[in-house]
């Protein structure tokens, strides 16, 4: 099966929100086996979304259209729905009685024409129940394409595409098995990892492809298979990851999108009932929030502090001046020192520190924009690495904090080696 995913609203197309929808629908069809062809966002026009279902007609399989099924005068989709489905509007009382419940028994008011209109579908659609929201989905077929209309707020529209469309296609149509694999990898660029793999790359059978997906001091390897047998898929899979591992497992720190290195490093610390904390001048608690961003992160993660001026390492830290003034505060002295103090006043095991200039500008006589060092306050020591990560700022935010966790991470699996 293939699909196209189709979000309606100018609040997208102006910038004023970020389409997350089509993210979440694409991978919860993804792993059953759909296909997602094409994502498209248009405009609240009534000629322009009967324009796209029609080029859309028999082209793919699946279009799963958000947005648009308020009960305001711009919410068009219904009626265009309708217009196009050469249909008319009836009120459903499953849906009517859902939607008065909602406004007299939980809002405890009464409810109005706008609110009954809620429950107005098309006469030929198959009704999708929204336990979340007043909006039901629908979802209707004209030649050899299946529509379906889902409401754009995001919790109604995950709740109805986990609980009404995967199981409806999966009880329905036969699709092929398509099965991924990502490996996480830290600390090598992309062309660098390629030069190493390409020939375990150039030698993939041709029902697997390898993508590459780069960020800043990161690369995501994904695996992905397609076809009738999951067996050999799964086989064949774990065959070439078990290869690859042999050639870059320098640089491997986990598989697939949630094993990510903070989720390894709280893993990690768990085991080994060690605590760490951040002090942290140019990544601005961006560390800090991504080690706090695991669920169970509390029984590890102490607590932060981010000296982002001179000022703050002086006086919250307790970093010497003198050594401030003699060295900078861009300097391996005095991320050595965050480090140790914040171990210090934290109690904690292991503490991390950072300290670059980021950019745009740099002062003469100052650290020029991209440089950074990063030091990490272990058990045993204090190791002190500078770096110089270029630009834009954003980037050498990005790179700082993810060579951070790579250097923990490696250094607290020495104690398990």
């Amino acid at each position: 099966m293939q699909a196209t995913i189709v979000t309606i609203g100018d609040e997208i197309l102006i910038g004023q929100i970020v389409d997350t929808n089509s993210g979440y629908i694409a991978k919860a069809l993804d792993k059953i086996g759909v296909q997602t062809h094409e994502m498209l966002s248009i405009s609240d026009d009534k000629q322009h979304i009967l324009d796209t279902f029609a080029a859309l007609q028999d082209k793919v399989d699946l279009v799963i259209i958000t947005g648009g099924l308020g009960p305001t005068k711009d919410d068009i989709t219904k009626l265009t729905f309708c217009e196009y489905f050469e249909d008319t509007l009836v009120e459903n009382q499953n849906v009517l009685a859902h939607v008065t419940e909602i406004i007299e028994g939980f809002y405890k008011r009464p409810i109005t024409q706008l609110n009954r209109d809620q429950a107005l579908v098309p006469s030929k659609c198959e009704v999708l129940f929204n336990k979340m929201g007043t909006a039901p989905g629908m979802w209707m077929k004209k030649g050899n394409t299946v529509f379906v209309s889902l409401p754009g707020v995001p919790y109604e529209m995950k709740y109805l595409v986990d609980f009404e469309i995967v199981p409806k296609i999966v009880k329905e149509y036969e699709r092929p098995y398509i099965l991924h694999k990502t490996i996480m990898t830290y600390g090598e660029g992309e062309s660098r990892i390629a030069e190493k793999i390409e020939n375990w790359e150039n030698n993939l059978p041709d029902f697997i492809k390898l993508a590459y997906l780069p960020s800043p001091g990161k690369v995501r390897l994904r695996l992905t298979a397609r076809g009738l047998d999951k067996e050999i898929l799964e086989k064949k899979i774990a065959e070439n990851v078990a290869s690859l591992t042999k050639l870059i497992s320098d640089i491997i720190v986990g598989f697939d999108e949630d094993e990510t290195i903070e989720v390894i490093i709280g893993r990690l610390l768990t085991q080994q009932r060690k605590t760490i904390a951040t002090a942290e001048s140019c990544t601005g608690g961006k560390i800090a929030q991504m080690l706090s961003s695991v669920a169970g992160a509390s029984h590890y993660f102490k607590g932060s502090v981010v000296s982002y001026s001179k000022e703050a390492k002086i006086n919250v830290l307790g970093v010497d001046s003198e050594l401030i003034n003699q060295y900078g505060v861009v300097s391996a002295e005095v991320a050595k020192a965050m480090a140790q103090n914040i171990q210090i006043m934290m109690k904690v095991d292991y503490a991390l520190a950072t300290t670059g200039n980021a950019g745009p500008t740099s002062e003469p006589g100052k650290a020029e924009v991209g440089v950074v060092f990063i030091a990490l306050a272990t058990p045993n020591e204090v190791l002190v690495a500078e770096f110089n990560f270029g630009q834009p700022r954003e980037k050498v935010i990005d790179r700082t904090s993810n060579k951070a966790l790579e250097i923990l991470q490696k250094e607290i699996l020495k104690f398990l080696s």
